[in-house]
């Protein structure tokens, strides 16, 4: 294939993603704050809140039909939506119907934390995982940079700051979940958690290739 088309089929494939990340936001940000709006002087506050987790309950799903695999997010919707079930069953608040999303969020940074302690961490479980989907090649790469020295402690490090970084975000939702208006949180909410995931996704790049300079 020549330089020229192998531009263009670059330049195709980033203006793909574009418009796929361009759906995703309005998917996960525009239509729940829309149908919780639409539905709250219908169905009360509550299950306003669970109609407003129609849409990215269908984006995950409609993910893993098409891709066969569960990424994070998705897990982080899916759980947070079960949550939010239970809680309504239960006669949970509003308010903490709210927090969904961010309980498995704060689960996930626990759990990256806690796998730092016992010295195995999570990060390099996921890398290991990523590789074995991409074939034996990926997989024979990771375990030769596994033999370089200092390399569990980069893993470790970089678990500590995702685990660190997923429990404040977390934290900083809860704050926010209990003092705004439903309808802005709606839209706050997974803002901030794409930020999060973006600020440690940059971080985590530029901290591995600062190591490995």
């Amino acid at each position: 294939m020549s330089l020229s088309k192998r531009l263009a089929e670059y330049r195709r494939r980033i203006t793909r993603q574009r418009v796929f990340f361009a759906l995703e936001l309005v998917v996960n940000l525009a239509l729940p704050w829309a149908f919780y709006r639409l539905a709250k002087p219908y169905m009360g506050e509550a299950r306003a809140i669970m109609v407003s987790a129609i849409p990215p309950t269908a984006w995950s799903l409609a993910e893993f039909a098409r891709r066969r695999v569960v990424d994070a997010l998705s897990v982080m919707v899916l759980g947070g939506i079960a949550l939010s079930l239970i809680g309504f069953a239960l006669g949970g608040s509003p308010r903490l119907l709210l927090m969904r999303e961010s309980l498995i969020t704060g689960l996930i940074g626990l759990i990256f934390l806690g796998s730092a302690l016992v010295g195995r961490p999570l990060v390099y479980i996921l890398a290991h995982a990523a590789a074995a989907r991409r074939g034996a090649a990926e997989q024979a790469e990771l375990r030769a940079e596994a033999e370089a020295p200092g390399f569990k402690r980069l893993m470790t490090i970089i678990t500590i700051v995702w685990g660190c970084g997923l429990v404040a975000e977390t934290c900083v939702r809860a704050l926010l979940a209990f003092s705004i208006p439903v309808a802005r949180f709606l839209v706050i909410g997974p803002a901030i958690g794409y930020a999060t995931v973006g600020l440690l996704i940059g971080w985590t790049f530029l901290f591995a290739r600062r190591r490995s300079a």
